[in-house]
């Protein structure tokens, strides 16, 4: 497979990257449904085996499971592959607010006070970008992973007032030169927080939803990152898995999957747009999701496309794609 820098950095990133949010498993019900743990492990093997270097994760999927299993399949790979994740949602019994003990503890099943310190909550009760907190978030991340730095940190979806604030990058850097993180980036919403994190100068790298049914960067955030040699990282690049070509109008999922609370009318156009892809990869002789995929990478401005992935069979479809 092919790589590209993964913009000013001297990280050379495969163009089809591993998206790891799936395998965290559906047990806090915001993922894709069941995993097996094991079938996670064989696809990542599967996807370095066919060139696959890049591995896209967060700490708060599965609240720190999708970070465990990728850490485990990665023993002995570490210098073979680059290790992104994200922190900033506040999973652990760490600044809650008083308020909201009372229903942690219900979540929980147990007394708040009876939680040990730090411990992985149930919920993601609020999200944080303090310095301290990023510190102690990469700290249970590295432990996680099984390594002693990370390729590439990202901020997971900080408000818009402290994507433009400087003083927010002042504690990656400081983590950049003590060789915790070799780079940094900001993972966002909407194309307005790609272009404040471009503005502001700082980040390597920002992470936008692209895909054939999203295309609000190409106008101008694209561009912005193209001019100041910012790494894009395009994920959902399958539209939830939708583009894949495999779903129908009257599709149901399991309700820890978060198909199954999306609106009725999106979901039928995304089965539309998904069933026009299909027909035309039927032509190009290449699958639906090959064919969603090649669009991604087609635009020269994106590093990497990240592609969820839980099986063996996703991966030997999602990384054969021609680069």
């Amino acid at each position: 497979m092919n790589q590209r820098l993964l913009g000013r950095t001297q990280l050379a990133v495969s163009e089809v990257g591993f998206g790891a949010w799936a395998i965290g498993g559906n047990r806090y019900g915001n993922s894709y449904g069941p995993t097996d743990d094991g079938e996670s492990i064989r696809a990542i093997h599967r996807a370095i085996d066919l060139g696959c270097n890049f591995f896209d994760t967060a700490d708060v999927y599965g609240h720190g499971h999708s970070e465990e299993v990728l850490g485990q399949a990665l023993q002995g790979l570490r210098q073979k592959v680059l290790i992104a994740t994200k922190v900033g949602g506040n999973f652990y019994n760490r600044d809650v607010h008083p308020l909201l003990r009372e229903r942690i503890g219900q979540a929980a099943g147990t007394p708040f006070e009876r939680i040990a310190p730090d411990a992985p909550l149930p919920v993601t009760h609020d999200a944080n970008f303090t310095p301290s907190y990023l510190r102690f978030a990469l700290a249970m991340s590295l432990a996680r992973l099984r390594t002693d730095y990370i390729d590439l940190l990202q901020l997971h979806n900080p408000p818009l007032q402290h994507i433009g604030a400087l003083e927010t990058y002042g504690v990656l850097e400081d983590l950049k030169q003590e060789g915790l993180i070799r780079a940094y980036g900001v993972s966002v919403h909407t194309p307005e927080e790609g272009q404040a994190a471009i503005q502001s100068t700082m980040p390597d790298a920002v992470q936008v939803v692209y895909n054939l049914a999203r295309r609000e960067v190409e106008p101008a955030c694209l561009p912005a990152a193209r001019s100041a040699n910012v790494g894009v990282i395009a994920r959902e690049p399958l539209a939830n898995g939708f583009l894949a070509g495999r779903y129908m109008e009257d599709s149901t999922w399991d309700a820890s999957d978060i198909r199954s609370r999306m609106p009725h009318q999106y979901v039928v156009q995304l089965v539309a747009l998904g069933r026009r892809v299909r027909e035309v990869a039927t032509r190009a002789g290449c699958t639906p999701a090959q064919l969603a995929l090649r669009f991604a990478l087609d635009n020269p401005v994106v590093s990497t496309v990240i592609v969820g992935t839980k099986t063996v069979a996703q991966a030997e479809e999602n990384f054969a794609v021609e680069t």
